[in-house]
């Protein structure tokens, strides 16, 4: 029932009409220096996401300057359908990939709020089956990529609830915002609000990605 209230007072937030600023247009990006790769949560509006991906963006924006940003917006449903983090996850990596031939020198920053964060584990190779609108890995970032990724920024992970986290190569380079009883994020969660309040955590995100571009 939490998770339902949770979701549905996302979709609540979809119809007040939130804005913000310096939001890129949500397309395929060119060779930037860095490319921002958002996939927004349930039901989120937004350019890359109104709660997340477009506060982060414009926290970036003022932490790295003298650097070209371009935004990519995760194309996927991103509602409650049993292969939306799924579909997410191809797109994902599809764009990444493509990216990382077409422009040699480009750099990205992955980021992943609710659902949206189970379409970046799964890219990254942590499956998010079993958890919040989570779904089975259909495909990977290749290896040869890997070293590409500057910065993973997660906020209200569902897979934190199963215990799990993102390990491996990119362990070092994530920042994982979990709430305090946020529901989704942490088993036995019972805040649903905390799940609607990270924008508050985007200057943190740019401040760590800056560390690590």
């Amino acid at each position: 029932m939490r998770i339902r209230l949770c979701l549905a007072a996302l979709s609540l937030v979809g119809g007040a009409g939130l804005t913000t600023l310096a939001a890129p247009a949500a397309s395929a990006a060119t060779c930037s220096d860095i490319d921002v790769v958002a996939a927004r949560g349930t039901f989120e509006p937004g350019t890359l996401g109104a709660i997340v991906g477009d506060p982060v963006y414009a926290a970036l924006q003022q932490k790295l300057t003298g650097r070209n940003l371009s935004g990519y917006k995760v194309n996927y449903p991103a509602d409650l359908s049993p292969t939306s983090a799924a579909q997410g996850n191809a797109d994902l990596v599809r764009h990444v990939s493509g990216q990382a031939a077409a422009c040699p020198n480009q750099r990205f920053l992955l980021v992943g709020y609710s659902q949206g964060a189970n379409v970046v584990d799964n890219s990254l190779g942590v499956s998010s089956d079993g958890a919040v609108v989570g779904s089975p890995i259909v495909a990977t970032l290749p290896a040869a990529v890997a070293p590409r990724v500057a910065a993973v920024l997660l906020f209200g992970n569902p897979i934190r609830a199963l215990g799990k986290s993102v390990t491996g190569p990119y362990q070092a380079r994530t920042l994982d915002f979990c709430a305090k009883g946020d529901p989704i994020c942490e088993n036995g969660g019972g805040d649903v609000l905390a799940h609607l309040g990270y924008t508050a955590d985007a200057g943190a995100a740019a401040d760590f990605a800056a560390t690590k571009v």
